[in-house]
């Protein structure tokens, strides 16, 4: 990457698992709100032309965040995440399964684990996405996740550039 951020992309289908490293020119706080606040999360996580739609969040352990990605056409596709744990500006874990409108998973879904750590002004996220099933990691990956991921990453860096400015 031409401004020497890490963003490191493996899967190991051995274990049923991603990992995702990405570093970020921008503060902690910052970063972590990016991942937290559905009206900072809505203008990056989706890859373009896709947009994410929030219909609601509730940041806690046992809250839900429930959110659809909409393609330019208006196709909605639906998914339920679940925190199970969160340690301020350092950890959080959940859960995420794809959904249809009524809020019904389609399980089995994916364990995400996230961890924050701030460096010289740098943050770093590091990711960790478990899949019970190996169809289902096989699944992600057929489906453009790792293109997919990296766009959202490089629209959240672009967000933070401009966030970090006001």
């Amino acid at each position: 990457m031409k401004n020497g951020l890490l963003f490191d992309f493996t899967v190991d289908k051995t274990t049923k698992t991603v990992f995702i490293t990405r570093e970020f020119d921008a503060g902690l706080s910052l970063v972590w709100d990016a991942f937290i606040k559905p009206e900072i999360l809505d203008q990056w996580v989706a890859p373009k032309p896709w947009v994410s739609k929030t219909k609601f969040m509730d940041f806690k352990v046992g809250g839900r965040r429930f959110y659809a990605m909409v393609s330019p056409e208006g196709q909605e596709r639906w998914a339920i995440q679940k925190f199970t744990s969160i340690s301020p500006k350092t950890n959080f874990k959940m859960t995420n399964a794809f959904a249809d409108k009524d809020e019904n998973p389609e399980l089995p879904g994916s364990d995400w684990e996230y961890n924050f750590s701030e460096q010289n002004g740098k943050t770093k996220v590091s990711i960790t996405i478990y899949n019970e099933s190996l169809a289902r990691l096989e699944k992600m990956i057929e489906m453009g996740f790792k293109e997919g991921y990296a766009m959202s990453m490089k629209n959240l860096e672009e967000l933070l550039a401009t966030l970090s400015q006001k």
